[in-house]
Formats: structure tokens, C-alpha cells, sequence
């Protein structure tokens, strides 16, 4: 019974404003859990760099994704050390999170 009753208010969403359903329907695309539009990379993106300027991490969040991302890669960092530079980072997220975004 609810079903129905969101898919008449949905249809009547849709005749009544036809522009905003379908730009919900593009930023509101039910993934089948394999993809999501959020995990697609942005065009001309080649490097890390760039991910990291798209999403507008600040510092905390580059240093993070980085560390991340070369886990145990670097010869000058094993995965101990990037695993501490990624809680010492993550550690300063939090806390400019709790003290500044009030």
C-alpha cells in the first residue's frame, strides 16, 4: 500500500515538474551496490592530485587519501609508519572537525 502511494506522488511529481524529478533522478541514482556515481572519476583526472582538488579535501583529508593510496608502497615509508601518519591525520581531522565546525 505505501508503495503505491509513493509511486502516484511520484508520478505526480513528475507531470507537475518535470525538470526537477529528472535532475533527482540523475543526483539520486540508486546504485546496485557495484558502482555509484560518486566513485567515478572526474574527466582529465590522472593523478591523485586531482582527485584530491575535485573532492576540495582540505590538508588532513589529502595526506590521508595519500597515505592511503601508497600503503606500504614508498621505499621510504613501510606500512607501520603510513598507518601512524594516517591515524596522526586522521587524529587532526577529528579535532578540527569538533573544535572549529561548530
Amino acid at each position: 500500500m505505501e508503495n503505491k502511494a509513493i509511486q502516484e506522488e511520484w508520478t505526480r511529481l513528475k507531470e507537475e515538474h518535470p525538470a526537477i524529478v529528472t535532475e533527482l533522478s540523475l543526483n539520486l541514482s540508486v546504485s546496485d551496490g557495484s558502482t555509484a556515481s560518486y566513485y567515478e572519476l572526474p574527466d582529465n583526472a590522472t593523478e591523485l592530485q586531482h582527485l584530491i582538488s575535485y573532492k576540495n579535501m582540505n590538508a588532513q583529508m589529502g595526506e590521508i587519501f595519500r597515505s592511503c593510496y601508497r600503503y606500504g608502497s614508498a621505499s621510504h615509508s613501510d606500512q607501520l609508519r603510513d598507518a601512524k601518519k594516517i591515524k596522526f591525520y586522521i587524529d587532526a581531522e577529528i579535532e578540527r572537525l569538533q573544535t572549529w565546525s561548530k
